[in-house]
């Protein structure tokens, strides 16, 4: 609630307060339906962990010497939560489609939620 996020006159207001009303946005962001996707990470030993992603598609332009080259990409956004480290190569299944972590994930600045890079198992 609204009143949550408010201190009482005269209370010491504190980041951790702060840190929480992020947490709790960035919980009920990956809990709507119309965001958040169910989805299963499995790591390098064969661990499954059920998670909930945002998935994104942008189209990215790379240069590749001279010439510009249009690409698919396929980008997730993950709760530190649910999933503390994951790593290049672990899989992360959609559905019935399968992904493998490419590169490192990154951490937003608040520590609350993992971007992986993602491309197509096989």
């Amino acid at each position: 609630p609204a009143a949550d996020l408010h201190p009482a006159t005269g209370s010491a207001f504190c980041a951790a307060d702060l840190m929480n009303a992020f947490a709790a946005a960035t919980d009920l962001l990956f809990a709507d339906p119309n965001l958040g996707r169910a989805a299963w990470h499995r790591d390098g030993e064969g661990q499954f962990t059920p998670v909930r992603v945002i998935l994104k598609s942008p189209d990215d332009v790379v240069g590749f010497g001279e010439a510009r080259i249009w690409s698919e990409t396929t980008i997730v956004d993950m709760r530190v939560s649910e999933l503390s480290d994951p790593r290049p190569g672990d899989q992360l299944i959609l559905g019935e489609e399968t992904f493998v972590i490419q590169g490192e994930p990154k951490r937003d600045r608040e520590r609350l939620v993992w971007t992986l890079d993602l491309v197509p198992e096989g």
